[in-house]
């Protein structure tokens, strides 16, 4: 209903088009259209269709003195200055994270930029069976592309999973110095000639119910953009699998990058290939040393004991893209910022991100080892006990800590890895990544009586062959590689066989090896706690109705009972982040002034890492406690739920449920 007419002239057809979209995409947020038709049948009741059709201008005018036009051109002026904002140079900047730019943005002319426009993909021809899906349909999922580089985080909008995906997405890079002191000079071409890192690409699936899958991860380089003409890059990019499939086309990015502000002084593409190829000559260099260093080093520890030749010494690990690295290099000090405020907070964030195990294919197919990058693991929030546990050391390292990772066993016999840290006084403590728990650990005299059941260790890890971080590298070689026997006095040559300090450093040292990718800012939280615990709560609450309805029951709610759940969650909470038990005695108290003489209360508090709702009743139900309360028959029952969604970085959360009833006891 809005004119066009007069304000296009002056335009050109880019920005039209830009100006319509902001239009449509707003008129659809306001539900303008139901405006309009109740407009217009109002405007039909009160003229009883004496002066025949309705115009155009009568609606218009209608429209204005109802004040709907002013709303619509506030909001249009809104959404156009929300891309205003240049973006940041700093390196801890993550505003952009969730909202990739629009094609058009103010830049700062002062800095230099690298616009990166992807196109759009094709080839995607795991998807052909999608075209199916009709309209109207849910389709089978979306793909999110995510982009790294240089401490600069983005996220693209979801797309439908399609064989051609209509990305059309820019994102504006900065290439700024490494040094603080020159961040305010702009990148002159053999500076960038010399910046080193690469653009990181993570294409993710999320499906219908909400499962991502890590479908490619592939590092581009950018510098030949630095010899095309105009500062403009045309290219397209083959997305690769991973794991088992890392030869396996997913699809093609048809990509565009540019330059800003454009650069008159151009180099030659034979000097771009030079300078690419002296680095990973180097690269390849230092590999190579330190294979050669690490096959003596082992042919060492062996001599030591022949029964080394069975213990879990794990120096190298594939990523996902089917490299082999050394371990110590998927590690580095990670600060947070103000977003984690305490080691025992980072272990919890750490926890809530999904745990999965890779299973490779085929009926005897058994368990993958995949250390996947950190920025691929943040991107999918999901990913292997290595995963949590490099995570978990980066952080611990970033909060000042002596940490270390464990490679050893579980008591069933199967791979794991865990982290340690050690005080200044040389306590030590476990930390289980997949779950947040710590343990302190004593060694046991092997020679000592046996233990009884109560006195025994609580951790669950039955063996360790090494512990390494980002520039250290330790072998057991104590007799046993029992973890309850074990001393980790790591500077004991006696007990453990160190790797050389300063060979580590000279493969995973900062800026040693380029092509290895330092782990990325954590991002923050953007879920909205309150809403997404009023909507969880809501929809369980039709899942309890419609459960009772199919078995007979009718279903009474007791909203104070519900709210006074609320602390109780809290304490949970509370509990697994610090590891202190909170007080809880102002709930119990309410409890008991809720559940008059006579009546019996029952409670049953659950924890989950997602937000699906049917997901987590059906959970609940296979419960006997929780089964009893939503089925629970008798006089006077009043049921009660509560939900605290509790918010963590990168979309992490802790999802707290309570079902509780009162219902009169008969004798």
């Amino acid at each position: 209903m809005v004119h066009e007419k007069n304000i296009t002239m002056a335009l050109p057809p880019e920005k039209i088009n830009e100006l319509k979209q902001i239009i449509h995409s707003q008129v659809s947020q306001m539900d303008i259209q139901n405006q309009i038709r109740n407009v217009v049948s109002s405007m039909i009741t009160t003229e009883n269709g004496q002066h025949g059709a309705l115009s155009e201008v009568d609606v218009m005018n209608q429209l204005r003195q109802r004040g709907v036009v002013d709303e619509i051109m506030r909001h249009i002026q809104v959404a156009g200055s929300q891309n205003e904002k240049p973006a940041s140079h700093f390196t801890d900047a993550t505003d952009h994270l969730h909202n990739p730019l629009a094609k058009k943005a103010n830049i700062d002319p002062t800095r230099r930029y690298m616009y990166l426009v992807v196109k759009g993909g094709k080839a995607f021809l795991e998807h052909l069976n999608d075209a199916d899906v009709m309209p109207g349909q849910k389709v089978s999922g979306y793909f999110t592309l995510h982009v790294y580089f240089r401490n600069q985080r983005y996220k693209s909008r979801p797309v439908p999973c399609a064989v051609e995906p209509e990305f059309d997405e820019g994102f504006l890079l900065e290439l700024h110095k490494e040094s603080s002191g020159e961040a305010g000079k702009m990148a002159d071409i053999p500076s960038m000639l010399s910046i080193s890192d690469q653009v990181h690409l993570v294409l993710i699936k999320t499906d219908a119910i909400g499962d991502t899958t890590l479908l490619s991860s592939h590092f581009m380089e950018w510098r030949p953009l630095l010899s095309s003409k105009q500062s403009i890059l045309r290219t397209s990019i083959e997305m690769m699998g991973t794991g088992n499939e890392a030869r396996v086309p997913v699809g093609i990015f048809d990509i565009q990058l540019e330059l800003f502000p454009k650069s008159n002084q151009n180099i030659e593409e034979n000097v771009v290939r030079a300078q690419i190829e002296m680095e990973r000559s180097r690269q390849a260099d230092k590999e190579r040393l330190f294979l050669v260093y690490a096959k003596q080093w082992w042919k060492e520890y062996l001599q030591i004991r022949e029964s080394h030749q069975e213990r879990l010494v794990k120096m190298f690990a594939m990523d996902e893209n089917g490299m082999n690295r050394p371990v110590c290099s998927y590690i580095r000090p990670l600060r947070a910022g103000r977003l984690l405020d305490t080691p025992r907070e980072a272990a919890r964030f750490v926890s809530l991100m999904h745990h999965e195990k890779l299973q490779a294919l085929g009926g005897g197919g058994g368990r993958i080892e995949q250390w996947t990058n950190t920025h691929a693991f943040l991107c999918r929030n999901r990913g292997d006990c290595e995963d949590h546990a490099i995570l978990l050391c980066s952080l611990l390292l970033g909060f000042g800590l002596d940490a270390y990772i464990c490679v050893g066993t579980k008591q069933k016999g199967s791979v794991h890895a865990w982290v340690m840290t050690i005080s200044a006084e040389g306590i030590i403590t476990f930390w289980e990544s997949l779950n947040g728990h710590r343990y302190i650990h004593e060694p046991i005299n092997p020679n000592a009586p046996p233990m009884d059941k109560l006195s025994r260790p609580s951790y669950h890890y039955k063996t360790v062959g090494c512990v390494f971080n980002h520039q250290s590298f330790f072998a057991n070689s104590q007799p046993s590689d029992s973890v309850e026997v074990c001393h980790f006095d790591l500077h004991n040559e006696s007990h453990w066989k160190a790797m050389s300090r300063d060979a580590i450093l000279a493969v995973c040292g900062p800026g040693a090896c380029p092509a290895w990718p330092i782990p990325p800012p954590i991002s923050p939280s953007l879920l909205d706690a309150s809403l997404l615990s009023n909507d969880l709560e809501q929809q369980l609450r039709v899942l309890v109705i419609e459960h009772r309805r199919d078995q007979g029951l009718t279903t009474n709610w007791d909203d104070q009972l519900s709210y006074i759940l609320s602390p109780a969650l809290s304490a949970y909470e509370t509990e697994r982040v610090t590891g202190i038990t909170a007080g809880n005695e102002e709930f119990q108290d309410a409890v008991r002034l809720a559940v008059p003489d006579g009546q019996t209360f029952k409670g049953y508090p659950v924890q989950f890492t997602h937000r699906n709702a049917r997901k987590a009743f059906t959970t609940c139900l296979r419960s006997p406690v929780c089964d009893e309360i939503i089925n629970c028959r008798g006089d006077q029952v009043r049921l009660a739920v509560r939900v605290r969604v509790y918010p963590y970085p990168e979309s992490a959360c802790a999802t707290w449920i309570m079902f509780a009833c009162k219902y009169k006891s008969v004798v």
